[in-house]
């Protein structure tokens, strides 16, 4: 997750709690965000629920660009997570 000032944040979904892993996450309002499996050969299933409510003329899909003007400092990750 990525807040508005830039604070970088990276939660681990699993059950291995000792690890510090989580069986699932609450994203605030208006941080970005995107998701990555770990092992090249896995797999991750995933859902997204809001509230109160979702309209599409609310959603805005990350670009790679406009990341990269907002948040220079967090250039690998982004790079993960984007298409050029």
């Amino acid at each position: 997750m990525i807040e508005d000032a830039g604070k970088y944040t990276e939660i681990t979904l699993g059950r291995n709690m000792d690890a510090g892993e989580v069986y699932q996450c609450v994203i605030p309002q208006g941080v970005w965000f995107g998701a990555k499996v770990n092992a090249a050969d896995s797999f991750c299933l995933v859902g997204c629920t809001v509230a109160p409510g979702f309209q599409f003329d609310d959603f805005e899909l990350a670009s790679r660009d406009k990341l990269s003007a907002e948040f220079p400092q967090h250039k690998a990750i982004r790079e993960k997570l984007t298409r050029g």
